[in-house]
């Protein structure tokens, strides 16, 4: 299965990715990534990998050829992007930042990082341009359809959402790594806007996930606030 990103900027310069999602960790690609992907540079504080496995990080050899396609540009510059999933295409006319924000959400979302890895039910059911009210119900559905199955199949649901808070603060610990690896490697402001963007809307998941459930609620419960389904 995989996704298809077209990034175009202008009739000169267009840029073209075909994500696989169920892509292993290639230690030959690995060894002609950068520096700056190497497992010991900003290694997240909660990485469970090994160095005698992993030279370099899953998913920041998935990134590198994105973040120095768009290194130096403005995050305010618009472009036409296309994607095409199994099931539909999408295209949209917007800022490099959201652009980027799409497209390094599903980039790592389905890399073979073991933390990012949670994400990938995220990834596989792909919503390019996501604003953060369908981020935030998305992710609350899925985590609640696996505590229905883990009902079903005899072991103990967590329908207080603890888990899912303590999911999200695992990968804070990741955004704030890569947060610094891309300030190592970035000159221009658009692929740092992208992560900013992407890191906020996960870290409402862990600050304010109340607040976030107030917000959806009326999606989900109805006018009349009963959630009636008929």
């Amino acid at each position: 299965m995989s996704i298809e990103y077209r990034v175009t900027l202008d009739e000169t310069h267009e840029f073209t990715y075909t994500i696989d999602l169920d892509r292993q960790y290639d230690p030959a690609a690995a060894e002609k990534a950068p520096k700056w992907t190497r497992l010991c540079h900003q290694q997240c504080s909660n990485c469970p990998l090994s160095r005698e496995q992993y030279t370099h990080c899953p998913a920041a050899v998935d990134l590198h050829r994105v973040i120095e396609d768009f290194q130096g540009l403005p995050a305010i510059q618009k472009a036409r992007v296309w994607v095409k999933t199994p099931e539909r295409e999408y295209s949209k006319v917007v800022g490099l930042e959201e652009a980027l924000r799409s497209l390094l959400g599903v980039i790592m979302a389905s890399s073979a990082c073991p933390v990012l890895h949670k994400l990938k039910p995220m990834a596989q059911q792909h919503l390019p341009f996501a604003n953060n009210q369908e981020f935030v119900l998305r992710t609350i559905s899925v985590y609640l359809m696996r505590q229905y199955f883990n009902l079903r199949e005899g072991r103990y649901p967590d329908w207080e959402l603890k888990g899912l808070v303590s999911s999200f603060q695992q990968l804070q610990l990741v955004n704030q790594a890569f947060w610094q690896r891309i300030l190592d490697t970035c000159s221009g402001d658009s692929n740092l806007k992208a992560f900013l963007t992407f890191f906020s809307m996960s870290s409402s998941l862990t600050y304010s996930l109340e607040t976030q459930l107030q917000k959806i609620r009326p999606l989900v419960m109805g006018e009349d606030g009963l959630g009636r389904m008929f």
